[in-house]
């Protein structure tokens, strides 16, 4: 996979990623507005979920009871749930010149089945580029946050009570652990399209980074 591909429409393509509790919602409404201003007609979307085959995959994904799914399994839906996401919504937006803000896209599996299922970065590269083709997001907002502080902002899940959350919530410490470390890798290797945003900063300040790095990007556009 080419982090440095494109997608070949005239809109801006923007995913924000990060660990349980990061904020990512917040900030997207921040964005939202400001693209609006800036004319654009805004897609929001999310991973796994968006079009309705993708919001069906998202049940299975995050369903507590389907604790026996396999770490490839897993991995094999997430894909099929970005496929879909990018064919129904994320391509006609982009085609037709609008932005698209994205909650979890690509990183999101070389972060959680790459670095938290340990299935590794070379599959799950692979296997993204299968699934999205051209279509890359032109900026990734990385929200950087310890995992403990996130899930306790969320549902309240720790490694003493791992009975609230999602499926993927649920999961102990160790793993979400290595789901912050692999996104950090993910960005050292992308630095031309991440930006590291300190979520643990008010939320005014991470929005204010964020537009910046997004007024920077609309800036270099044709």
């Amino acid at each position: 996979m080419n982090p440095d591909s494109r997608h070949a429409g005239s809109g801006v393509f923007i995913s924000l990623e990060g660990g349980e509790g990061s904020g990512k919602s917040t900030l997207m409404g921040h964005l939202r507005k400001f693209l609006e201003s800036e004319g654009y007609e805004v897609c929001e979307t999310r991973e796994p979920g968006g079009p309705p085959i993708a919001e069906r995959i998202r049940e299975i994904l995050l369903d507590p009871e389907c604790r026996a799914m396999d770490a490839r399994t897993e991995l094999f839906l997430y894909l099929a749930s970005r496929r879909q996401n990018v064919v129904e919504e994320i391509r006609p937006t982009l085609k037709q010149g609008g932005a698209v803000l994205c909650d979890r896209f690509l990183d999101a599996s070389v972060a959680y089945q790459g670095g938290g299922r340990q299935l590794g970065f070379e599959l799950v590269d692979r296997l993204n580029g299968v699934a999205v083709e051209d279509t890359f997001p032109d900026l990734t907002l990385l929200l950087d946050l310890d995992p403990g502080l996130g899930l306790a902002r969320g549902p309240g899940v720790s490694d003493e009570n791992r009975e609230k959350g999602d499926r993927i919530e649920r999961e102990g410490s160790g793993f979400h652990r290595r789901v912050r470390q692999a996104y950090l890798d993910a960005a050292q290797r992308s630095p031309e399209r991440f930006v590291l945003l300190d979520a643990t900063e008010p939320e005014e300040k991470v929005a204010e980074a964020a537009l910046a790095a997004l007024r920077n990007l609309l800036a270099r556009k044709p």
